[in-house]
């Protein structure tokens, strides 16, 4: 079946991009009946209208564990997945009337999980005549009216992003996402939507999409010299004003942004990462903003806006498709226009409702394809080994990540002038729960220790940046005094960072004293036995995320690459198990670092 391309929609000859062309609106939806409109008794006309959204699906179709092979459970007994989501979505349009509401997502859908995985590297969307994308049907199939685009949507590059745009019925909004040389639009800024009321004018509704601009760090290999991700308050500026000039008498924000006002960027961008509460706050002419990235769950936050004195309504829905969020908006026809007269924002939880077996049928096949391909055994393990304490304890199970890596970067350097430096690794504990079971080892298993799609880097560091390094990481523990309780629960994510923005760093020993501030914890740093020499140089093998400046890591973006590669990290370790036969300890554990309180270990 040929898939819809919308009139307004042009191609760009210097991206090949998708560009909204000013002034252009969508018609209204084929066959939309008349909508809510009420005129009680002599007041004015009124409309209600319901804006539906999601975010950070990240390849969520299904209520389903792919790493444990189960079907999805937590300790707050909450349900994933767009099959759900499509349950409520049916729910709202029932109880509301299809033709008054619009669904809306606010970015990261292609990435996250074996699904997408698998359709990305395994039988990739972008071969010839390849498969549809698993999150393009069900999307489709759901009655999406327009998605932002994620900074996640470029993890597999720009042409498998473009492919997946192709096989979406509804626009991949992103209005800061430019092209490089030009600094036009990439791909469409908007969407507009007219809804009808019977005898009145009809509702204009335009939706503007905002993406993150740490996209040009995070990926920087797909992006650099083709795209440009200017901040999102300024592109909000430029376009809320335009939309409102085009008639629009409702504006919503698709913001891949969070709303506290953080950054992670260091001083790399002069951008702000989580900036849809400024956008409420420093431009005039929002109503609504969808926020998206932070994986936080915001029913309502109301902003004021410092210009008009107007609130803005802002809302986020838990991620993995586990929340919808509703915009009611009840507007009201007044002196030849419609206005907004209020908003509220509410949340509809995925696992009060069942799987929509429309969804779940549709993408049986892919999903059976899936799991296979995961529950393939690789190896066998001789010991249990898990991640429940890596964050404060050196684990063998990290170990082997910067041991594959190690070995990676050493044989792609042999021969090179770089042969004779010694190779160091950092790893980071991304999952608390993750274990490779003594016994059979899976696909599966190694994908749960590393689970996202970052590939391997090779940069050129001194011993002086290392100790930088070191000591920028173990900010992440919360200063604990000599003889005060240690209660892990509280040891860790000092000032909000997450885990994965702590490293382990192979091939060094040292301690970290925690009864120490922040910046003058590393005692004891050796190589070889010896101190450290701040002038010796190593290579390091780091993965893109952290060498491109993820996480703002002293020294590391800016160091010299020596090489680089496409293939992830995750299949480097299934290829090194695979090899190997057997995954025992005693070929990558090493005792590297411990936590320390003057001199005492702490565990």
């Amino acid at each position: 079946m040929p898939l819809n391309r919308r009139k307004f929609l042009q191609r760009s000859a210097v991206t090949g991009a998708s560009v909204a062309l000013t002034g252009a609106a969508a018609a209204p939806a084929a066959g939309a009946a008349e909508g809510r409109g009420e005129n009680k008794g002599r007041g004015p006309k009124r409309y209600a209208l319901t804006v539906m959204g999601t975010t950070d699906l990240h390849g969520h179709v299904f209520n389903w564990d792919y790493f444990k092979n189960a079907e999805y459970s937590d300790a707050q007994g909450n349900a994933q997945g767009l099959a759900r989501v499509s349950t409520l979505v049916e729910q709202v349009r029932a109880e509301k009337g299809r033709q008054n509401t619009l669904l809306l997502d606010a970015g990261d859908t292609i990435q996250g999980t074996p699904l997408t995985y698998y359709y990305a590297k395994v039988d990739p969307i972008t071969a010839e005549g390849g498969p549809v994308h698993p999150m393009a049907r069900a999307m489709n199939a759901i009655g999406y009216d327009a998605v932002a685009l994620g900074n996640h949507e470029f993890n597999y590059g720009i042409e498998t992003l473009r492919k997946f745009e192709e096989q979406c019925r509804f626009p991949l909004l992103g209005a800061n996402a430019v092209d490089a040389k030009t600094l036009r639009p990439a791909f469409p800024p908007y969407f507009m939507k007219s809804f009808r009321v019977k005898g009145a004018p009809p509702v204009k509704v335009a939706v503007l999409g905002l993406t993150n601009p740490g996209i040009a760090i995070w990926d920087k290999a797909y992006v650099q010299g083709k795209l440009a991700f200017p901040g999102l308050e300024e592109q909000a500026a430029k376009w809320v004003p335009k939309l409102r000039s085009m008639g629009a008498d409702v504006v919503v924000v698709s913001a891949h942004s969070g709303s506290s006002g953080t950054s992670s960027y260091g001083d790399q961008l002069p951008y702000v990462e989580n900036a849809a509460a400024n956008v409420a706050r420093q431009v005039p002419g929002i109503d609504a903003i969808l926020v998206g990235h932070a994986h936080a769950e915001i029913e309502e936050l109301r902003v004021v806006n410092e210009r008009t004195g107007k609130t803005v309504v802002l809302s986020e829905p838990l991620c993995y498709a586990e929340r919808l969020t509703l915009f009611d908006f009840d507007l009201v026809f007044e002196r030849g226009r419609w206005r907004v007269a209020s908003v509220k924002a509410s949340l509809r939880d995925a696992r009060t409702v069942a799987d929509d077996p429309r969804i779940t049928g549709l993408l049986a096949d892919e999903h059976r394809k899936v799991v296979a391909y995961v529950n393939q055994v690789v190896g066998t393990a001789t010991a249990t080994l898990t991640t429940a304490e890596a964050r404060y304890k050196d684990a063998p199970i990290i170990d082997l990540i910067n041991k594959v890596q190690e070995d990676v970067v050493r044989q792609a350097l042999a021969g090179t002038r770089y042969a004779s430096l010694p190779v160091l690794s950092q790893a980071s504990p991304f999952s608390r729960t993750s274990q490779i079971p003594a016994g059979e080892v899976t696909i599966r298993d190694l994908s749960s220790l590393y689970v996202y799609d970052n590939t391997l880097v090779a940069k050129v560091m001194t011993g002086a940046q290392l100790r930088a390094y070191l000591e920028y990481s173990a900010e992440y523990f919360v200063q604990t005094a000599p003889g005060a309780p240690v209660d892990v629960a509280k040891l860790t994510n000092a000032n909000g960072r997450p885990d994965y923005n702590y490293d382990y760093v192979s091939g060094l020993r040292y301690d970290i004293d925690i009864a120490r501030p922040a910046g003058s914890r590393i005692r004891n740093l050796t190589f070889g036995g010896a101190p450290l020499d701040d002038a010796q140089q190593f290579v390091l093998a780091v993965n893109n995320y952290r060498a491109n400046g993820g996480g703002a890591f002293p020294h590391v973006a800016s160091a010299q690459e020596v090489w680089s590669e496409s293939t992830e990290i995750r299949t480097r370790i299934a290829e090194w198990v695979t090899a190997k036969g057997v995954l025992d300890p005693a070929d990558f554990a090493s005792a590297d670092w411990r936590l320390t309180r003057e001199g005492t270990p702490v565990f």
